[in-house]
């Protein structure tokens, strides 16, 4: 398996507790009992890039505990309050704090970054309309009028590489850092698979056909809550036709460019930040013969 960004976390989700409303309220009162320190959606890290946390008895006024895992006995939570709670948006700041967590720490964020974000978004029944309320441990929400459960949902992004010829087709859009390019990426449609979104994206974006399209790995992304599906498709031929409403440049990069690239040395192109699950896939593309 291929370890990517936002992957390994150290928490047992402990998916029972969540049904078992007598064992969280004992969790919940557990003098050992942590609650992840946060300002709005952003965290704290230590020195050692560790998530910094607090006692349950520090959770703001109206805070409805989310259980985001059990270790060694002792109970973790994240804090939702409902008033004045709002989407997030990804600022520079955590942006900043990325690439300083311990391994296992990013995991944690992400799950508690997303959930957060979705009781936000989610605080009225999509069926009728009702204000919700939190229950399983705060992994769902019900409906007190008609009774519809919601839970937390996880949006799919294709991120691919057409490959052609031993060269890799990297694109760039306005808003990425001067230099840097990267894999192509979409949403999944209602009504496709994997390997029909990435050859729609790929063709849509770049102006490419592909066929052969291989699966290499996945990653959480919690801005707010995707699931990066990377994968490689062989193209047909090497002619862009550049969308330019989505990138601003297409390029095909050699693995010696790629190589070089992933290295820190100076090119034609800088690569994705390492826990973005696009620099792994592009590293363990140019590690292929």
């Amino acid at each position: 398996m291929i370890a990517t960004g936002f992957t390994g976390g150290l928490l047992d989700r402990s998916d029972a507790l969540r049904h078992d409303a007598e064992g969280l309220r004992a969790a919940i009162r557990d003098p050992r009992a942590r609650l992840l320190r946060l300002d709005g959606y952003e965290p704290d890290v230590d020195g050692d890039g560790r998530l910094v946390w607090d006692a349950m008895a520090d959770a703001p006024a109206g805070a409805e505990p989310v259980l985001l895992g059990v270790d060694a006995g002792v109970p973790y939570f994240a804090a939702f309050v409902a008033a004045g709670a709002a989407p997030s948006f990804r600022s520079a700041r955590v942006m900043g704090l990325l690439d300083q967590f311990a391994p296992g720490e990013a995991a944690t964020y992400a799950a508690a970054r997303s959930v957060l974000d979705w009781h936000a978004r989610h605080r009225f029944c999509a069926n009728c309309g009702t204000a919700t309320a939190l229950f399983r441990a705060g992994w769902g929400r019900r409906c007190p009028n008609c009774g519809t459960e919601h839970f937390p949902r996880v949006d799919p992004v294709v991120i691919m590489i057409a490959e052609h010829d031993g060269r890799a087709l990297l694109g760039r859009q306005p808003a990425f850092p001067p230099g840097r390019y990267s894999a192509l990426a979409g949403f999944l449609e209602p009504g496709e698979s994997i390997e029909e979104a990435v050859a729609r994206e790929i063709h849509e974006e770049a102006g490419v056909a592909v066929t052969d399209v291989r699966y290499i790995a996945s990653q959480p992304w919690p801005f707010p809550s995707s699931l990066m599906i990377a994968c490689v498709g062989t193209a047909l031929d090497d002619a862009i036709t550049l969308d330019t409403h989505e990138l601003e440049d297409a390029i095909w990069a050699t693995r010696a460019e790629v190589r070089a690239a992933l290295a820190g040395e100076p090119g034609r192109f800088i690569t994705p930040p390492f826990y973005a699950i696009a620099h792994t896939l592009l590293k363990v593309w140019a590690e292929q013969d």
